[in-house]
């Protein structure tokens, strides 16, 4: 679980790790969604019914036909003690009462004959559970068993308050707190990896670099909080359009501007996209509309082997956008290939563009 990236990939690796351990043929990690009422299955391992998917879409039950995961365990935490495993078995028998008459039906139903039911407990509050089972014919689980899985799923419940921690720290890092958008450190990752892919196999890369007009007026006439919900109302535009193209990022790099990373839509679907943010933005009440260069590898615009050059044009042609005043997107390469002034704009040593200056890594 520790080596994991993502939250199922650390179910998956528990589930594993806990069905081995305890010598079962079948294991699950259901996650308790207390909005919804229902105990949802996050991954399924070992040997799989009809019907079970490792990854399953939408495999949920309600919580009120297994209450052991709520009445049950505060019962036994009233009492001082902590969240204890049990036992099922396909007869229906159990140590410490009646079974539970759906997982005994769910266990005949699919030919296996016992389980191990284990709270999962985070933050002092149950989480889910843990669920071991073994063939019908196989020995039954005992209260060794049952012993062995409370502290296994102590150990799960560890990891995944790690994994959780560890997702919420990428999140943070790679995520604008104002805008909720993408921020430059994540644009950068993955227009190294949009980059990789163009160069190996010609995949189309499109940077869309915006500069959202007026803010110094807003945030001087009306305030700095009015100025903050012109950035969020922009980028709540700028993620509408972004959603046109599949798999698009939107971001914000940091002030009042922000940008749209594509990877493999054409270049004319692109600045299709960028056309509609214009218009957008221009009907926002505040703001004085949108500056928009683009620059794709789709287009005229020469090799493209590197961030740097990337931003450079899509940056020259917002420059152009904006001096210009265009109500409309400008698009590097389209008035002359090599010789198109933005091209040369930005490939003149003399000149950097506005996120050049800023020093950026590339």
């Amino acid at each position: 679980m520790a080596a994991a990236h993502t939250p199922r990939e650390s179910a998956h690796a528990a589930a594993q790790g806990v069905r081995q351990a305890l010598g079962g043929s079948f294991a699950a990690i259901s996650k308790w969604e207390r909005e919804l009422g229902k105990l949802r299955v996050l991954v399924n391992v070992g040997e799989l019914a009809e019907g079970e998917r490792e990854f399953p879409d939408d495999e949920s039950y309600p919580v009120h036909e297994f209450p052991e995961i709520v009445g049950f365990l505060h019962e036994r935490w009233a009492g001082g003690g902590g969240p204890d495993a049990w036992v099922e078995t396909a007869d229906g028998e159990r140590a410490d009462g009646p079974g539970n008459h759906r997982r005994v039906a769910a266990l005949r139903r699919r030919g296996r004959g016992c389980c191990v039911v284990a709270p999962i407990v985070l933050h002092g509050r149950a989480w889910g559970e843990l669920y071991v089972a073994r063939r019908a014919g196989e020995p039954v689980f005992g209260r060794a068993d049952a012993d062995f899985a409370t502290v296994l799923a102590a150990v799960t419940a560890a990891g995944i308050a790690q994994t959780e921690r560890l997702a919420e720290a990428r999140r943070l890092a790679f995520t604008d707190a104002l805008t909720g958008l993408a921020n430059r450190r994540a644009v950068d990752m993955r227009l190294d990896e949009a980059l990789e892919l163009h160069c190996r196999d010609g995949a189309v890369v499109s940077l869309v670099v915006c500069d959202l007009n007026g803010l110094k007026r807003v945030n001087d006439s009306r305030g700095h909080a009015v100025g903050d919900r012109l950035l969020e109302r922009f980028g709540s535009v700028l993620s509408l359009c972004g959603a046109i193209l599949p798999g698009t990022l939107a971001a914000r790099l940091g002030g009042d501007e922000f940008c749209l990373l594509a990877v493999g839509p054409s270049a004319d679907e692109v600045v299709k996209v960028a056309g509609e943010l214009c218009d957008r933005a221009a009907e926002l009440d505040l703001g004085e509309g949108v500056a928009v260069g683009v620059a794709s590898t789709g287009d005229p615009i020469g090799p493209v082997y590197t961030a740097r050059r990337l931003f450079r044009l899509a940056d020259a042609a917002q420059y152009r956008a904006k001096a210009a005043r265009a109500g409309q997107p400008v698009v590097a390469g389209r008035e002359g290939g090599p010789e198109d002034p933005v091209v040369r704009l930005a490939d003149a040593p003399e000149r950097q563009p506005a996120t050049e200056r800023r020093k950026f890594r590339r």
